[in-house]
């Protein structure tokens, strides 16, 4: 950490982000970024900015993280799907928020990081995996949010099957590069897009019901 690079820096960017949740804000400010990146990229943890993680891959934007979070209106209670662990950084905030998580990556090595990240901040209530995000994890659902960190131009039928009515999922749509950052809803006829919560550039979702790995 650097001066003028401080935790509480982070929580401005995100406020300044259009953040309004409290118990939110107080899970980004329990939640130290420095534990979620590379050694080697500690100095960067507190701008609230993308970190490169490796396979191509950099974390997401911490206030962009917030805001997709926002977008689910965790009470709680809920049970989560994430799609890309990456570091464990979203997870945490997550967990922080919801009942529990699970979270599924293609790549086994950040999956191990994230684990341990997670360990040392003391939280359990996470299921980690690794595998085909854009399949989800049909043996745990459903669910009631579902948060996914990689473009596709359309939902995932399986994402859609594993939300529970009424429950909400939140994906940047797009070819990869430059998305909206759409909240859905499922209702009984089918998933609903709400709202466009941003604009952003995400990598890839690859896989079966997103591009070729």
């Amino acid at each position: 950490m650097t001066a003028g690079a401080s935790p509480e820096d982070l929580i401005r960017a995100v406020r300044a982000a259009g953040v309004r949740d409290e118990r939110l804000l107080e899970a980004v400010r329990a939640t130290p970024r420095a534990g979620f990146v590379p050694a080697d990229r500690v100095e960067l943890a507190y701008y609230d900015e993308p970190i490169l993680i490796g396979h191509g891959l950099v974390t997401t934007q911490p206030s962009l993280s917030a805001r997709m979070i926002e977008g689910l209106g965790l009470g709680g209670t809920e049970h989560v799907l994430e799609i890309g662990t990456g570091l464990g950084f979203q997870t945490a905030l997550l967990a922080r928020l919801a009942a529990d998580v699970v979270t599924i990556d293609l790549w086994a090595d950040l999956v191990r990081q994230a684990r341990r990240n997670l360990a040392r901040q003391g939280i359990g209530n996470v299921e980690l995996l690794v595998g085909d995000g854009g399949r989800g994890v049909p043996d745990r659902a459903p669910y009631d949010g579902v948060v996914v960190s990689a473009a596709f131009p359309e939902v995932p039928p399986p994402l859609v099957e594993q939300l529970r009515p009424g429950g909400r999922l939140v994906q940047p749509i797009g070819p990869g590069g430059r998305e909206e950052v759409v909240l859905f809803q499922r209702t009984v006829t089918g998933l609903e897009r709400r709202q466009v919560l941003t604009l952003a550039s995400f990598v890839r979702l690859r896989g079966r019901y997103g591009f070729p790995s």
